[in-house]
């Protein structure tokens, strides 16, 4: 093998990987110190958004099977002192998947900071899909029935989320030192793109594109809760400044925390193609 494999292959060094573990094991332990703290700390849980959910148009006419889930809320929120902002709730039919209310309730938890309440985990996680959305969209949850196992959720959750960007350092860090040697990457490789300049033209145009779309939807699922309301209130020929003071008057905010003004209503009702 020459020196210049072995520099090739060269590994990081022992200081750097206990320094990135060390790194990766304060990350870990300030979000379980974090999790712990609001669960069990004196300012825990101070806003949640109830979720409900009922299996039949019929249930949800009569009530059936609310009861219980409101009873349940009420008492969490009178033992933990806290307030509730807003409250959703799911009628589904049969085994259908997609859950409008529930993209609703995740969108203004997150952008409120509070915390998503579900009544009754049992009766939603009989599909899957249902625990991995509320894992995936980064709200702070919690199911009342299965308090105990909340903590152990969001423990795994941050052991995973902790676990891949310690990946990404070492990938980033790994990328860094080759550049460093004079190693030559992807598209930068002497020759990569010769004959192939329309191509690299068309995928930087279709980047761009995909990157615009993704942006936009992530945008809308940020505020699917207020686009009806919004909606509402520009059908009746409300401005978008008196659209803004309601959204503020409501303690609505932006997916940034800030307040609500004209350009910003702007903004969302042009994605939806209603200005």
């Amino acid at each position: 093998m020459t020196k210049n494999s072995l520099r090739m292959t060269d590994t990081p060094s022992v200081t750097y990987r206990l320094t990135n573990h060390k790194a990766y094991v304060t990350m870990v332990a300030r979000q379980l110190n974090r999790l712990v703290n609001d669960y069990f700390g004196e300012s825990a849980v101070q806003k949640i958004i109830a979720y409900y959910r009922v299996s039949t148009a019929k249930q949800g006419r009569s009530g059936l099977g609310l009861e219980g889930q409101e009873a349940a809320v009420s008492a969490f929120v009178q033992t933990r002192g806290c307030d509730v902002l807003a409250t959703y709730q799911e009628i589904e039919l049969g085994k259908r998947a997609d859950r409008p209310q529930l993209a609703k309730a995740l969108a203004h938890a997150k952008r409120s900071k509070a915390v998503l309440v579900v009544a009754k985990l049992d009766r939603s996680a009989r599909n899957v899909a249902f625990l991995s959305r509320l894992m995936e969209s980064g709200a702070d949850f919690i199911a009342i029935d299965l308090e105990h196992a909340n903590l152990t959720i969001h423990i795994l959750s941050a052991v995973a989320k902790g676990e891949a960007k310690a990946t990404s350092d070492r990938t980033k860090v790994a990328l860094r030192a080759a550049k460093a040697r004079g190693m030559k990457l992807g598209s930068a490789r002497p020759g990569h793109w010769d004959g192939r300049e329309q191509a690299r033209l068309r995928g930087a145009a279709k980047g761009a594109k995909v990157s615009a779309a993704v942006r936009a939807k992530a945008a809308t699922e940020a505020y699917v809760d207020l686009i009806p309301q919004m909606k509402q209130l520009r059908s009746e020929g409300r401005s978008l400044r008196a659209i803004a003071e309601s959204l503020n008057a409501a303690g609505h905010t932006t997916r940034r925390g800030k307040s609500w003004n004209q350009v910003q209503v702007s903004r969302v009702l042009q994605r939806l193609a209603i200005v």
